[in-house]
């Protein structure tokens, strides 16, 4: 399997989120804030309500979570964080209206939002006109960057490449692809379809639906018709309910018809029901049995606040992350001042629940070790595989000679 090699980074502040809030924000006085008085305004802005709640709603919470813990710590710059919340109802123009509203209206500081790739190039001009900062918290399908947003989940070749890697050394090579009907998947799967020609896989299939689909009966048909080695699956959002329990009422199961899913995590398991895809496959950065002892603390805070029930996931961790990196960017600066703050934030690491976390400050992208994992029959997921250190973003998938012209 291709491993990416590790560089050395600027600035390594090699310390746990938790300790770095703990030490205290510097005592400048702020000169570029887009808030007054005793507060710095951060927007909050994720799906929660609509078909993408099911995985949104979480997201939010860390985020929530990891505001009250700066607040607890004395704030950033000697001022507490107020989290201004709103609904981007799984609507990607209302993700941009909303946007629009956090930063004009409420005059956020920054905002931390989206999942849907959909989503993220609907705000992205909207951010980029006003030279405002979203942090986006979701994995993705690469070939983006913009001055104006830090992707704290993963980028392809974190995530998608290390996952078909893992098929290819199982000797899975005939690959059936399905996905929800919009830039992610369809992105996603040039991508995969360029790798494979490349590796010598086979596409059998490549069928998509439209976010929100609840009928699967044909679909699956013609994947188990097709008699593939293995399901690459980028469905988003509560689709993969209907899909995994038409799966299982045809007889597939993970011994039989493996699946390797990327936007499936602990919060999506529960919703689609642990007996309905126990032993599938997933790739993430990320698993709540991620062992260390900022995780530990991470898990442990996460389910104190919002119920023992609970799970963490990638996605979540990542939102989590995101607030503490830019307030770390923000106490680095000084100020709250956009162009400051990226100055600033460029090679700052943190030691997060998922590890050591790094901002590369030439495209935006964090340095992120790759997992793969296995669901379990009690809904956690198993790492059965990890790149062994962070690897690099690699967004237009440069290093890929058989990726030249996709982006």
């Amino acid at each position: 399997m291709r491993r990416t090699s590790w560089r050395s980074v600027i600035s390594v502040v090699a310390i746990s989120a938790v300790t770095l809030t703990a030490c205290g924000g510097e005592k400048k006085k702020d000169s570029g804030t887009a808030s007054g008085g005793n507060t710095f305004k951060v927007g909050v802005l994720h799906s929660l309500s609509g078909t993408m709640a099911i995985s949104e709603v979480t997201v939010k919470n860390s985020e929530l979570m990891a505001i009250d813990e700066i607040n607890a710590a004395g704030g950033v710059l000697g001022k507490k964080l107020e989290p201004v919340v709103e609904d981007g109802a799984s609507d990607w123009p209302t993700f941009a209206e909303k946007a629009q509203k956090l930063i004009k209206k409420d005059k956020v500081a920054t905002v931390f939002g989206g999942w849907t790739s959909a989503s993220r190039k609907a705000m992205l001009p909207v951010f980029e006109r006003n030279k405002a900062l979203l942090w986006y918290p979701v994995q993705y399908e690469g070939l983006e960057s913009s001055p104006y947003i830090y992707y704290t989940g993963a980028t392809t070749n974190q995530q998608i490449i290390p996952g078909l890697d893992y098929l290819k050394e199982k000797g899975k090579k005939k690959i059936f692809l399905v996905g929800s009907d919009y830039v992610f998947p369809r992105t996603a799967n040039k991508e995969i379809k360029a790798y494979a020609k490349a590796n010598g896989m086979t596409i059998l299939g490549e069928e998509y639906t439209p976010l929100g689909t609840t009928e699967y009966s044909t679909l699956v048909n013609k994947v188990v018709q097709a008699k593939p080695d293995a399901v690459f699956n980028t469905l988003n959002g509560d689709s993969n309910v209907a899909f995994f329990k038409q799966l299982k009422s045809v007889g597939a199961t993970a011994d039989t018809l493996p699946v390797m899913s990327v936007s499936i995590a602990e919060e999506e398991v529960k919703g689609i029901g642990v007996d309905n895809i126990a032993g599938q496959l997933v790739a993430w950065n990320y698993y709540q049995t991620t062992q260390g002892k900022t995780n530990d603390a991470f898990v442990k805070a996460f389910k104190a606040k919002y119920g023992a029930d609970k799970v963490t996931s990638d996605p979540m961790e990542a939102g989590y992350n995101a607030v503490h990196l830019w307030a770390a960017a923000v106490k680095k600066a000084g100020t709250t001042e956009v162009e400051a703050v990226k100055k600033a934030a460029a090679g700052i690491a943190l030691d997060l629940p998922e590890g050591l976390v790094t901002i590369d400050g030439d495209n935006h992208h964090m340095y992120k070790t790759a997992r793969i994992g296995v669901i379990q029959k009690d809904g956690t997921i198993k790492e059965v595989w990890n790149s062994g250190k962070p690897i690099q973003p690699d967004p237009y998938l440069k290093g890929y000679p058989w990726a030249a012209g996709l982006s």
